[in-house]
């Protein structure tokens, strides 16, 4: 098996915005009287799409949210989002480890992210050019941990005729920071590397290999995940 793709995770991985996501989320809940710890946050609901991750917290506080309460916080979120994001945008080595990879291997993004937040970094970063294919919030019919992004990222790379329709899923890697991520990548069958911006080694046990860092990441690296034994855990 010789690598066909790499699928991107986006918040974590690339922008350096999970903190300022944590922030804007306890913002908007304490607008319901809701108190969301940076330690809960990490530990329950960083793999969340937005609509999933307000829905769980409501949830698990014995408060279920109706349907028009919950657009209402979401589109709290959506006002608060760019200025909290301030200066905060990609990691400084995300462009080099993107151009590295998408000069051998088609690349693409799926992410719990909205669509217009991820294009905004990308374009701040000078990378949107390189992410033809993104796979946003809402644009599936489940979220991660279900498979549903990378099953969806990989039929579109397919149908762009970027990867090959003979491809199989084990030769995509997806680059992730959350055992929720992760989970949704192994589901999909594809090959999973995890970063260790968000957690570490031990709380992301569906990586089949980590690094510290995108500036580990090499396209021989992620040729050699390929082509290794597919772990069955």
């Amino acid at each position: 098996m010789a690598l066909a793709a790499v699928i991107f995770d986006f918040d974590g991985v690339l922008a350096d915005s999970e903190p300022v996501h944590l922030q804007v989320f306890q913002a908007v809940l304490d607008t319901v009287g809701v108190e969301l710890s940076a330690d809960e946050y990490y530990e329950k609901y960083l793999g969340y799409s937005d609509r999933d991750a307000f829905q769980q917290v409501m949830r698990d506080r014995g408060q279920p949210i109706d349907a028009s309460s919950l657009d209402a916080l979401l589109a709290h979120k959506v006002a608060l989002f760019p200025a909290a994001i301030g200066d905060h945008a990609l990691y400084a080595d995300a462009a080099e480890c993107v151009a590295r990879v998408a000069a051998e291997v088609p690349v693409a993004i799926a992410s719990g992210a909205l669509r217009h937040e991820i294009l905004l970094m990308l374009e701040r970063g000078g990378l949107a050019s390189l992410f033809p294919i993104i796979v946003a919030a809402g644009e599936t019919p489940r979220s991660k941990p279900h498979p549903d992004p990378y099953a969806e990222a990989l039929a579109r790379l397919k149908a762009s005729g970027a990867v090959a329709v003979t491809a199989a899923p084990a030769d995509v890697v997806a680059i992730e920071d959350s055992e929720w991520g992760l989970q949704s990548a192994r589901a999909a069958g594809l090959r999973t590397m995890a970063v260790l911006s968000s957690y570490d080694k031990t709380k992301l046990p569906s990586a089949e290999d980590w690094v510290a860092s995108l500036s580990d990441i090499t396209v021989a690296r992620l040729d050699a995940l390929v082509g290794s034994e597919q772990a069955t855990r």
